[in-house]
């Protein structure tokens, strides 16, 4: 997912935009670039690569202006290059843009330009600018609201012009935009991360809004004209949280911060004692979650694999026929809601997924009532539910998910463990929240001592194929630790239910494919003992998962073991995610791979 950047203000424009850039490195790109106002028109540096590539390029540039912007791409349309790259300019050199996004009609839109017009790149974007150079007419903030009245497709966008000094409009329709207000001046970002080491006030713009940004004043108006009223946020997140705290990636920070965060997202939700769970800031009336005969979970990626989780406990502690769905399918069915038995629940770490957003879009017009799942305060899709519930696992730097992921269990959990005490469906259970309270120092305990991921790491890292097995609880954590590996290391892996073993997967293996099998005492043990069995009869290596006591059976039988604290059956997931992190990780780092920014992948996937 490409980044935005501006600022204008009292400060040299250039050195803030440089430290949001790489505030916003954590993304995903493939080139960089900057443009500042100048006293002879815009100062403009584009490369292909790095913010680091764009930090040598501009060794020894002093730019006094006080009004800029900055980009990091990530290639959709063209490829990546440091034409593609963005800025994009006018033809003139008057007006700068950076965008993110897909201009779905960009061909059309091309069209109707003058013959004479030179495009320099091959992106969808250039048309935007060439456009609003047509379109000015002495003010910009008129010109884009026309401009993107054109526009179909999902965009956000930032643009200065050399005749209005010190001013940036910018807007955004289905890609998220933020605006940080005090400091210095006012600044614009993609992402939070960009902003606080300014400021930790800001105004998230809703769709299909313009902001018209003066070092001392802001404006928000629709792409129709009319004026808004925007509140403005303080941000509890602050800079240090968005760094790495001495840690090597940011990926490894946040599998340690996974204790802290999981007793955050507990923290006033929870009483054990009682045996009861409750969401004090849930707005949603009860009579709406009693009269509800089903529930429909949708996300994609890794909060996919939680709301797969998340089914099992839905079923065993409601009476609720559950389904759950991958956002980018789901908004092409043929929908048969019943708005008053049925609901919609969408997970989403950032809030800004364009498939679950168009999910949650597709049905809300039904007036089926939609709840949201997410980590971001303000994030579009808590904007646009009903009503959200805030996993609270602080800023995500690292493109692969982690405590996001955990945090999200844990919500889910919640959730439905309060429907099945609020419908009479499930009495509830003391010593399964008691359970459910020591699983942050449980998670602390497994992560300290990577010696034995190392280890498999050293051992391991060339192979090319990898296969995860689990049944019942833990294979939607079969499937993420298998995400996770492919994601980060480039490894091939495939995580499959182990009963389906036998329906494929075992042609597979051989003495070249490590298999990970998730074994925890459940109800599946004795299940999960055979498919070893099986694997191990071909001569493949087994990485087994299982509790620290188990003396028999799945330890005796794996080559290398991964021992998880003893826990409650339903809370299984939370204890053999974590090993997959770690797994997956080491690997990745023994391979020599990019950990934060895995190659081709986006944190927030903001375009279909």
């Amino acid at each position: 997912m490409c980044g935005i950047t501006g600022y204008t203000g009292s400060a040299r424009a250039l050195p803030v935009i440089m430290e949001a850039l790489h505030r916003l490195e954590y993304r995903g790109y493939d080139s960089a670039g900057v443009a500042v106002e100048g006293k002879d028109g815009f100062f403009l540096k584009k490369v292909k690569g790095k913010i680091d590539d764009l930090d040598a390029a501009l060794d020894g540039v002093e730019i006094e202006g006080t009004t800029g912007i900055g980009h990091t791409r990530w290639a959709t349309h063209g490829e990546p290059s440091q034409k593609n790259a963005h800025p994009h300019f006018s033809i003139d050199r008057n007006i700068m843009l950076v965008h993110n996004g897909i201009i779905e009609n960009h061909d059309r839109l091309r069209d109707r330009l003058p013959e004479d017009i030179e495009f320099t790149s091959e992106t969808d974007t250039e048309v935007l600018v060439h456009l609003l150079s047509e379109n000015y007419d002495g003010d910009l903030t008129e010109a884009v609201r026309f401009t993107l009245g054109e526009v179909e497709g999902s965009f956000a966008v930032a643009v200065v012009h050399r005749d209005e000094p010190g001013r940036i409009v910018a807007a955004r329709s289905g890609s998220p935009l933020i605006i940080g207000c005090g400091g210095e001046g006012n600044y614009v970002a993609s992402d939070l991360p960009a902003l606080l080491d300014f400021t930790n006030e800001v105004i998230f713009l809703d769709e299909d809004e313009i902001a018209t940004i003066d070092s001392d004043s802001i404006t928000v108006q629709t792409i129709d004209g009319e004026e808004r009223k925007k509140s403005v946020n303080s941000i509890s997140w602050d800079a240090v949280q968005a760094q790495k705290g001495g840690y090597k990636h940011f990926m490894l920070k946040e599998i340690a911060e996974q204790p802290q965060v999981l007793r955050q997202s507990m923290r006033g939700r929870l009483d054990s004692e009682a045996g009861i769970v409750k969401f004090p800031n849930l707005e949603l009336d009860d009579s709406i979650f009693k009269r509800i005969e089903k529930i429909n979970l949708i996300a994609c990626g890794t909060s996919y694999h939680a709301c797969m989780v998340a089914r099992y406990w839905l079923e065993e502690m409601t009476d609720l026929h559950v389904e759950v769905d991958i956002g980018s399918e789901y908004r092409y069915r043929s929908l048969n809601y019943e708005a008053d038995r049925e609901m919609l629940v969408t997970v989403s770490q950032s809030g800004e997924t364009a498939d679950t957003l168009a999910a949650l879009r597709k049905v809300s017009r039904l007036d089926v009532p939609v709840l949201s799942i997410c980590n971001v305060l303000g994030s579009t899709m808590a904007r646009e539910a009903d009503d959200v519930l805030y996993t609270h696992a602080g800023p995500e730097i690292g493109v692969a998910s982690t405590k996001s992921f955990t945090t999200q269990l844990l919500v889910l959990f919640l959730f439905s463990y309060y429907l099945g005490r609020l419908r009479g469906s499930f009495e509830g259970d003391r010593e399964l929240l008691e359970a459910l309270e020591q699983i942050p120092d449980q998670v602390d305990q497994q992560i300290r001592d990577r010696e034995i991921y190392q280890k498999i790491a050293a051992e391991q890292f060339k192979k090319e194929d990898f296969l995860f097995l689990g049944r019942h609880l833990n294979y939607p954590v079969a499937m993420e630790g298998a995400l996770k590996l492919k994601e980060i290391s480039y490894i091939h892996a495939e995580g499959y239910p182990a009963g389906e073993m036998k329906h494929g997967p075992i042609a597979l293996i051989d003495e070249e494919i490590p298999v990970v099998v998730l074994g925890p005492h459940s109800r599946v043990y004795n299940k999960m003992l055979s498919n070893i069995e099986e694997v191990k009869a071909r001569g493949g290596i087994v990485l087994g998962v299982c509790m620290e006591d188990d003396k028999q059976g799945i330890a005796e039988m794996c080559d290398y073991l991964m021992p998880v604290p003893d826990t409650e059956e339903l809370l299984t997931p939370f204890l053999t995610t974590p090993p997959m992190q770690i797994l997956s990780y080491e690997l990745a780092v023994r391979r020599g791979c990019d950990v934060d920014q895995p190659r081709n992948l986006a944190k927030s996937v903001t375009v279909e």
